[in-house]
């Protein structure tokens, strides 16, 4: 009997315990300027100036190399390009968006009849039933860990610029 109540009484505060959790981060360092990623390297760096305050691993698109063309081609995009939105109630956890399309992915799709696609994000892990043991499992976004994307929300602003390099 003893030990069934000690389990309820654990159970009750492992629970309340995991309420408490949440993940939306605070952040009061430096500001992030700035964001460099290198899709060949799959890292993605936070600088303040030029001090690296963060690097992260990450898996990108299932298509990852080239530049992102057109809707559905899995490919990451590769260029200058701001953080200009974010969503708390992502799919994958937190997201940042990042400003693909700009006015040349739009020519260039149009150019050959297509649509250039968008909706590309910094994200966390993959929801239930989504295979990420492979690499690149994204449709053409960047995903880190559910805690670096977390850290990345907190620190990054929406207009900060991003460098996608290949």
């Amino acid at each position: 009997m003893k030990t069934t109540r000690r389990f309820a009484v654990l159970g009750g505060l492992a629970i309340g315990l995991a309420g408490c959790a949440s993940k939306f981060r605070t952040y009061d360092g430096p500001a992030v300027t700035r964001l460099q990623m290198f899709k060949g390297d799959r890292s993605l760096f936070l600088y303040n100036n030029a001090r690296v305050l963060k690097a992260y691993r990450i898996d990108l698109g299932f298509a990852p190399e080239g530049h992102k063309q057109f809707e559905g081609d899995g490919k990451t995009p590769e260029g200058a390009y701001t953080i200009d939105k974010r969503n708390p109630d992502s799919l994958f956890h937190l997201s940042v968006g990042i400003s693909y399309p700009n006015e040349a992915d739009i020519a260039y799709a149009a150019s050959q009849g297509r649509e250039p696609g968008g909706e590309i994000f910094i994200h966390g892990g993959p929801r239930p039933g989504i295979d990420a043991i492979k690499p690149d499992w994204t449709a053409g976004c960047i995903a880190v860990t559910d805690r670096e994307i977390e850290d990345i929300y907190a620190m990054v602003r929406d207009g900060t610029p991003i460098d996608i390099f290949a």
